[in-house]
C-alpha cells in the first residue's frame, strides 16, 4: 500500500485512499468521502482505524502518519476531540491482549514516556495510565534503574501539571522525592525546590508537613526555600510578613504572589487558632490575621468553603464558634489526642450500654 503522508496531494484524495485501505482490512467504512468534509472523514477513519492494529501490518506507520498529517490541516477547535479519539484507540490497543504483555518489556519505558509527552501537548493525559500503583508496577516489571525511574516520574509529573491535574501531580512529585536516599538526595535539589513552590502556589493545598520528611527537602535545610516552607507548615501570619519584608526579591523570584501567600497564611493561622480555641473573638482575629472588622465575616465564609475549618459566626457576642478544624501538622501529640478522644468515646459508649442493660427487663 502507498498511503501518502506529508506530500503534495489533495486532502480529499488522501482521505479516499485511507478509506479504501482501511476497508480492505475489513473495516465497516465507505470508500467514498463524506459530504460533510474532511472533519467527518477523519472522524470515520479514526473510528475504524483500529483494524490496522489487529495484525502485523507493515503499513500501520504510514496509516498513522497520514491520519496525523490530515489532523494538522484541521482548525484547532476541531482537532482536540479527534486527537483524543486517536490516542484512546492507540492506548486501548497497547493495553489489550496479546499486546499487553509487551508492556512488561524494558523498551516500553521509551514508548510510555513518549506517549506521556504527546498526551500532555493535547491535554489528553486522561487517556494514558498514570495511576501511581500501576506506574510503580511498571517500574518493577521494566527493571528500570534509578535514573530512568526518576526520569519517568518527572515526565509524568510535568504532564499532569500541564494538564491541570495538580492533586495527582503532587502525589507523583512526593513519590519521586521519596525515592531518593541519603546518598543521592542532593541530586534532587531542583525537584525538591520545584515541589515546594508548586505546593505553595496551589490554591487548593493547605497541608505541607509531609514535605518536611522527604530527604531531598531536608537537604535544603538552612536555605530560604526551606525556611519559607517551615513557615507555611507551622508558623503564623506575622512570621510570614517578617520573612517577606526581609526577602521580597526571593519571593518574587519564585513566581509566588505575595497577596496569595497572605491569604493562605491567614487561613493557616486561623486553622491553628481553631485547633487551640473553640471560641475566637473578632478582636483576636483582627489582630492575628491582620484584617479589618468589616472583613471578618467574609474571611470566615471563605475559610469554611475550603473545608479546613467548620465554624459559625456569633454576631451578637462578636466571636467565632469553632466545631472542627484540620490540624496543620499531625505528629505524636495529635496521635495522642486522637487516642484520648477514642478512649473517651469508648468509655461513654460502655456507660450507655450499661444503662440500657439496666433498663431492659431481665430475661
Amino acid at each position: 500500500m502507498s498511503v501518502p503522508a506529508f506530500i503534495d496531494i489533495t486532502e480529499e484524495d488522501q482521505a479516499s485512499e485511507l478509506r479504501a485501505y482501511i476497508k480492505s482490512k475489513g473495516a465497516d467504512i465507505s470508500e467514498e468521502n463524506s459530504e460533510g468534509g474532511l472533519h467527518v472523514d477523519l472522524t470515520q477513519i479514526i473510528e475504524a482505524c483500529d483494524v490496522c492494529l489487529k495484525d502485523d501490518d507493515k503499513d500501520v506507520e504510514s496509516v498513522m502518519n497520514s491520519i496525523v498529517s490530515l489532523l494538522l490541516i484541521l482548525e484547532t477547535e476541531k482537532q482536540e476531540a479527534l486527537i483524543e479519539s486517536l490516542c484512546e484507540k492507540l492506548v486501548k490497543f497497547l493495553l489489550s491482549p496479546p499486546h499487553k504483555s509487551l508492556i512488561n518489556t524494558p523498551v516500553r519505558y521509551t514508548v510510555f514516556c513518549s506517549l506521556i509527552k504527546v498526551a500532555a501537548t493535547c491535554n489528553a493525559i486522561s487517556f494514558i495510565p498514570t495511576d501511581l500503583d500501576q506506574v510503580r508496577k511498571w517500574i518493577i516489571d521494566w527493571n528500570l534503574n534509578t535514573e530512568k525511574k526518576h526520569t519517568l516520574l518527572r515526565i509524568v509529573y510535568e504532564a499532569l501539571v500541564d494538564c491541570k491535574k495538580s492533586e495527582a501531580a503532587a502525589k507523583v512529585m512526593v513519590e519521586l522525592l521519596g525515592s531518593y536516599t541519603e546518598d543521592n538526595a542532593s541530586q534532587a535539589r531542583v525537584d525538591a525546590h520545584r515541589c515546594i513552590v508548586r505546593a505553595l502556589k496551589d490554591p487548593n493545598t493547605f497541608l505541607f508537613d509531609h514535605l518536611l520528611t522527604l530527604k531531598p527537602v531536608r537537604f535544603l535545610e538552612g536555605e530560604l526555600i526551606h525556611d519559607l516552607l517551615t513557615i507555611f507548615v507551622n508558623a503564623k501570619l506575622a512570621a510570614y510578613v517578617k520573612f517577606y519584608q526581609s526577602n521580597k526579591d526571593f519571593i518574587d523570584s519564585l513566581g509566588l504572589s505575595h497577596e496569595q501567600n497572605m491569604a493562605k497564611m491567614r487561613l493557616l493561622t486561623f486553622m491553628g487558632m481553631a485547633v487551640d480555641f473553640k471560641e475566637i473573638s473578632f478582636d483576636t482575629m483582627q489582630q492575628e490575621l491582620q484584617i479589618g472588622a468589616d472583613d471578618v465575616e467574609a474571611f470566615v465564609i471563605d475559610a469554611v468553603r475550603t473545608k479546613m475549618v467548620y465554624c459559625k459566626i456569633d454576631q451578637t457576642q462578636r466571636k467565632v464558634v469553632v466545631s472542627h478544624s484540620t490540624h496543620r501538622t499531625f505528629g505524636k501529640q495529635q496521635w495522642q489526642q486522637l487516642y484520648d478522644s477514642l478512649s473517651s468515646w469508648k468509655a461513654n459508649l460502655a456507660a450507655v450500654k450499661t444503662s440500657l442493660q439496666a433498663l431492659s427487663p431481665s430475661a
